[in-house]
């Protein structure tokens, strides 16, 4: 299933995208919202299925509706840095011999269309696509990559913007540069496991100003989604509706020459991974 949420923020309704790929059918009738209680809930998620498969939901007009994030109360976003092997590659680190693990805060979630905010100050706002993953069982200390895979609900298109600056330049851990305020637009879908065989089998794009920036595939991963998902479970309990984004490909401006290309007030992002949907952001200045 591809389960999303439209309307203005804070007032989205819960809706399914059609098998057609364009019509979205109303799930607010069944559910109150996409969050991390419905994801654990098997029985909803059963009622969700057997509705839309005996055609009775009815349609949701979006024209001109906002799409928001599409899971609500978002409970942590753990990220994972420097997970590719090109992108690695790319800023000079040495490939890393355990995961990078920092957090963001959930209030940097948004919608996969909303505007993205250029801080006060920056100078060096970068874009990066990234697959989320999406939990939706508790999960701790698990054993196995299998066991993993059966701890995640779904999948969806993430952009961690950074700003590079605030991360590398100013002292202290990665978190100032990644969380200012619309730092992870998330979206438009959240693709359901069943939906996505193998997610290391996926291609991720970026464009900025129409200009083709990253085009990786999720099987350079240096750790793939499963163990990424096994190994922070032994730091920290992921519970459904948490998001772990698992890194990002080649690309990035923090990776070109000299004068590198950062990000200003104006310019437009888009990006996409293979199955999972598109997202587009004018940036502002904060």
């Amino acid at each position: 299933m591809k389960l999303l949420r439209v309307g203005t923020a804070g007032s989205e309704r819960p809706a399914l995208l059609d098998r057609d790929g364009t019509t979205l059918r109303d799930l607010s009738g069944l559910v109150p919202d996409i969050d991390g209680a419905l994801l654990a809930d098997e029985d909803a998620l059963e009622r969700i299925r057997s509705a839309a498969e005996a055609g009775g939901l009815p349609v949701l007009d979006a024209a001109g509706e906002r799409i928001g994030a599409p899971l609500a109360r978002v409970g942590k976003v753990v990220c994972i840095g420097l997970n590719y092997h090109d992108h690695a590659a790319e800023t000079g680190a040495a490939t890393p011999a355990e995961p990078v693990v920092f957090l963001k805060a959930a209030d940097t979630v948004v919608g996969p269309d909303d505007t993205v905010l250029v801080p006060r100050g920056s100078e060096k706002t970068d874009w990066e696509v990234e697959l989320a993953v999406v939990i939706g069982r508790t999960a701790r200390c698990l054993e196995s990559p299998e066991d993993a895979l059966a701890h995640i609900a779904g999948y969806a298109v993430a952009h961690d913007v950074s700003e590079r600056e605030f991360q590398i330049e100013r002292g202290g851990t990665w978190d100032k540069g990644k969380n200012c305020e619309t730092f992870n637009p998330l979206g438009p879908w959240l693709v359901t496991r069943d939906e996505v065989p193998d997610p290391q089998a996926l291609s991720l794009r970026l464009w900025v100003n129409g200009e083709l920036k990253q085009h990786g595939s999720t099987a350079d991963q240096i750790f793939p989604v499963a163990e990424v998902v096994r190994y922070v479970s032994h730091f920290m309990t992921l519970y459904p509706g948490d998001v772990v984004n698992t890194g990002t490909p080649a690309g990035v401006a923090l990776g070109q020459p000299e004068p590198k290309p950062y990000l200003r007030a104006g310019d437009v992002v888009e990006l996409e991974i293979e199955g999972l949907g598109r997202q587009r952001q004018v940036l502002k200045s904060a």
